[in-house]
């Protein structure tokens, strides 16, 4: 793979260092016990540590979180939702969503508050971003938070999307975000370490790719369906997805792995973690129009 090269004889890594807008996302896999299906609180308590320390290094930080789905059925002791109606399985997922989401964002705001930092919920749909007034606003509340040293934290509004209007995955979501705020860097962290040539769980030939500096049509068909985890929605193809979007509107991204959240920190330090995306602004790259075609592609 061959490697870009240095910056103001920095190379791509060591860039990293100096980046000040970071949008951070944590599938639902990594957020909950396997076991059992309940929040791994070390896990959240050791996410929430370092993205405040992010936050006292006076960068702006966003957090792109799921989980909210998954709670909600923990909570209602629904382990998985089998009505054959595709109307009812709609309005059970939403209802789902509505109890977990309440409960994710209390169990962070707790946690939050023992660093002292204030946090704050935003919400979004397909429509946020296709409505030119939605994403205005959107891109307002963004900009005043983080000047305000707010930490937003953004899930789908699964409560209200339906097929039509939903975006359907984190990490797709995740990079409209980092593309609506201008961010400078994305960070998906997964339950896997980064790229491969293949599925490292079923080829054991599978090779790391440390580095893409372009996004060929034959890396865009390594995306899988599956991340091996019955909990997240996001596999490699999505993620590919998001490398798209994000290195089209100028932002590098990482993949990494989400079994040490300490992870953060050895990326933000120009550390080899996971998988680098090095961006290449497309100024013919349109967001809005991007995003009103999700599942049409």
């Amino acid at each position: 793979m061959e490697i870009l090269k240095e910056v103001n004889g920095n190379s791509p890594r060591e860039t990293i260092r100096d980046k000040q807008r970071i949008v951070v996302k944590i599938g639902s896999s990594s957020l909950q016990h396997a076991q059992t299906g309940d929040l791994d609180y070390t896990r959240l308590e050791k996410l929430v540590r370092e993205l405040c320390d992010i936050r006292n290094q006076g960068k702006d930080v966003i957090l792109v979180t799921s989980g909210a789905i998954a709670a909600g059925k923990k909570a209602v002791g629904i382990r998985e939702i089998t009505e054959e109606d595709q109307v009812r399985q709609m309005a059970v997922k939403q209802a789902c969503a509505a109890v977990g989401q309440a409960r994710l964002m209390m169990t962070y705001q707790k946690i939050f508050a023992e660093y002292n930092q204030v946090a704050a919920q935003i919400l979004m749909t397909k429509n946020t971003i296709v409505d030119d007034l939605n994403r205005f606003n959107a891109h307002n509340t963004f900009t005043q938070l983080l000047q305000m040293g707010v930490i937003p934290i953004v899930n789908e509004n699964d409560t209200v999307a339906t097929y039509e209007i939903e975006i359907g995955d984190n990490d797709t979501l995740s990079a409209i975000v980092a593309a609506l705020v201008e961010a400078d860097l994305l960070i998906l962290l997964s339950d896997i370490d980064g790229l491969y040539t293949d599925d490292p769980r079923r080829n054991p030939e599978a090779a790391f790719i440390p580095q893409v500096d372009e996004l060929t049509e034959e890396l865009l068909a390594m995306g899988k369906e599956s991340t091996g985890s019955n909990v997240g929605t996001g596999g490699m193809n999505t993620k590919l997805q998001a490398a798209r979007i994000a290195t089209s509107s100028g932002v590098d991204m990482v993949i990494a792995n989400s079994v040490d959240i300490g992870i953060l920190h050895r990326i933000l330090s120009g550390g080899e973690e996971g998988t680098l995306f090095v961006a290449h602004r497309d100024e013919a790259f349109d967001l809005p129009q991007f995003v009103s075609q999700l599942h049409r592609q």
